[in-house]
């Protein structure tokens, strides 16, 4: 007998018995696009971490401040979310238009499932839509109709690229990924990126080997590692660090707890 439940529905082209990043995200946060299998891998997270799904909410903290500072500061009004997953609170048409409602952004996510919910959710918003492509392949992402719809490419484009590298192994070069859109966009535009922290911390390595073990991914990288996403950006203050730390909201009350060094990040300008 199937370990999982013969009568949930996918639309066509996804596995629900195979779990996904983005529906094993949307289970921590507590969504309902997931299956049996997405669900099971956010227990087995769970348990080996008990903070990750207040490491999955400092992530989109993170996201809402970089979006906040691109549009408010950067004078960003295009901007391309790679690997969005599927859609929460505050996502990054909401915050970016909060600030400046003719923002332009484009989801993209290599999930089938992902981009017929957004559509939903974006129906009637004229200025962001979503695509289903995989963020590896820069040219079919650029070029893709759906995008160039709203991106102009001639003009500066935000690119955000955040829960998304450390997914990719060493032989898929992320930082060569990064630098191929960071090519192919005018001086102006922005990369922030991120990534899981390599570090003796205890927890670092318990959600590393759980991710491996669900989920055949998860990629921990040295800072200096991480550091190279910028190579020939000029990264904005306060630099490379960790989520809570960039541009916080309220002054930071307390040294960092250990799940909260998991992931560093930070954003950067194309001179």
């Amino acid at each position: 007998m199937s370990e999982w439940p013969q009568e949930e529905w996918a639309p066509p082209g996804v596995d629900p018995s195979t779990p996904s990043v983005a529906r094993v995200h949307d289970a921590l946060l507590g969504g309902m696009e997931n299956f049996a299998a997405d669900r099971s891998v956010a227990r087995r997270l769970k348990e080996a971490v008990p903070e990750v799904v207040d490491l999955v909410w400092c992530d989109r903290a993170f996201v809402g401040r970089v979006v906040d500072f691109l549009v408010r500061e950067a004078g960003i009004r295009q901007i391309v979310d790679l690997g969005a997953g599927l859609p929460t609170i505050e996502n990054t048409h909401e915050v970016a238009q909060f600030a400046d409602p003719s923002t332009r952004v484009v989801y993209v996510d290599v999930d089938p499932m992902v981009e017929p919910h957004a559509r939903a959710i974006l129906r009637g918003n004229p200025h962001a839509t979503a695509i289903t492509a995989d963020a590896r392949d820069v040219t079919a992402v650029l070029g893709h109709p759906g995008l160039r719809r709203l991106i102009d490419l001639s003009r500066p484009v935000g690119v955000l690229a955040i829960g998304l590298l450390h997914l990719f192994p060493d032989q898929d070069d992320p930082h060569g990924i990064v630098r191929r859109y960071m090519d192919a966009l005018p001086p102006g535009s922005h990369l922030a990126a991120s990534n899981m922290l390599a570090s003796a911390n205890p927890k670092a390595k318990a959600l590393e080997v759980m991710l491996q073990a669900t989920m055949g991914t998860g990629h921990f990288r040295s800072r200096e590692e991480i550091g190279r996403y910028f190579d020939g950006l000029d990264l904005v203050e306060p630099g490379l660090v960790h989520f809570p730390e960039w541009r916080p909201d309220d002054r930071l009350p307390h040294p960092l707890a250990s799940w909260e060094q998991l992931l560093v990040g930070g954003v950067a300008r194309k001179p």
